[in-house]
């Protein structure tokens, strides 16, 4: 497996400064031109490898499956790694993608297809960079990067934070676009104090009461929803992002007045944003959508409390992709 570190090294051992490293990584996310053989601003070593290096590092992943799509439409992409595991991302309208972290995720929440087989091996940096390096290439505007695909982010967080890092600094996105989502672990707040590019935030909330939150979300970490917000809200602060809590609406499950109550308690005055998504629905699945109306009247409620709310369409569902269920079926089809 071809890994970041490994091009790293090689670029070293080939003479390249930082300024030569750097035309590099831009070239590979699309913003810039590939040095070629006559550009003499470059060692002689390096020149003549960019083919080999292209080729490396356009081997990283394999597009097996790429919906058709305009550039207003989400379009899922299932990808093959060197080694045959299988993930996925989507091109999302308004010039974003949503990436994988992760091979399979292990905290296993219940409403998600992805958790269904566990934890199969994390992404190295380079993998998670070069699905946003495809998704340039499909859609050159593309300036927004979620970090909300297969796997939770903060049980890979070095390479997540890496490839973040490495985003930031050589693919012109700006910081604000960059967004970490997690369901809530100490390290992450733990490396987002040192880390030199501030993402923004998304936390994956789901419930407002801790016994449920650890039922939704069987390995979701040690935090209390206490501590998980008050975290949240002292990062927003010092970033000037607000937080964008995840809610997956369930049908009789999360969708009660008592969690609005809470809701209402937890977010009044925060810097902050609820996301309400219904659920995906997945084929043998309990887990069902509310009544739109009653989706809506979840959102409206806490417009009239003053806490910003949106009803989000998910991408994924209409492409039929939320939550590994494209990974799946292929599985399936094998």
């Amino acid at each position: 497996m071809f890994t970041l570190l490994e091009l790293q090294d090689w670029l070293a051992r080939l003479g390249a400064k930082p300024q030569h490293a750097r035309r590099v990584y831009r070239a590979m996310l699309n913003v810039a031109a590939w040095p070629t053989l006559t550009d003499e601003k470059f060692p002689k070593k390096l020149r003549e490898a960019i083919p080999e290096i292209r080729t490396k590092v356009e081997s990283v992943l394999r597009i097996v499956h790429q919906d058709d799509a305009t550039e207003n439409e989400a379009a899922k992409l299932l990808f093959a790694l060197q080694d045959g595991q299988t993930i996925e991302s989507v091109l999302l309208p308004r010039e974003g993608v949503c990436v994988s972290s992760q091979v399979g995720c292990a905290v296993g929440c219940v409403f998600c297809m992805t958790g269904k087989g566990g934890l199969i091996r994390q992404l190295d940096a380079l993998e998670i960079i070069a699905q946003v390096a495809y998704a340039r290439q499909v859609r050159p505007d593309t300036r927004k990067v979620a970090f909300m695909g297969m796997g939770e982010p903060s049980h890979n967080l070095r390479a997540v934070m890496t490839a973040i890092e490495f985003l930031g600094a050589y693919g012109d996105f700006p910081h604000k676009n960059l967004v970490l989502s997690t369901v809530g672990d100490q390290r992450v707040f733990d490396m987002l104090e040192t880390s030199t590019v501030k993402p923004a935030l998304a936390v994956s909330l789901h419930s407002t009461i801790d016994e449920k939150r650890r039922q939704l979300l069987p390995k979701a970490g040690r935090l209390s929803v206490d501590s998980l917000v008050e975290q949240a809200e002292s990062y927003a602060r010092a970033t000037g992002y607000p937080t964008q809590y995840q809610w997956t609406l369930i049908d009789g499950l999360n969708d009660g007045d008592d969690e609005l109550e809470r809701i209402k308690h937890y977010l009044a005055g925060k810097y902050a944003m609820m996301n309400f998504i219904p659920v995906n629905v997945v084929e043998g699945s309990p887990y069902q959508r509310p009544p739109i109306e009653r989706c809506a009247a979840m959102a409206r409620f806490l417009h009239q409390n003053h806490i910003v709310a949106k009803l989000r369409h998910s991408a994924a569902q209409e492409v039929q992709g939320g939550c590994g269920q494209l990974r799946a079926r292929k599985l399936q089809e094998k």
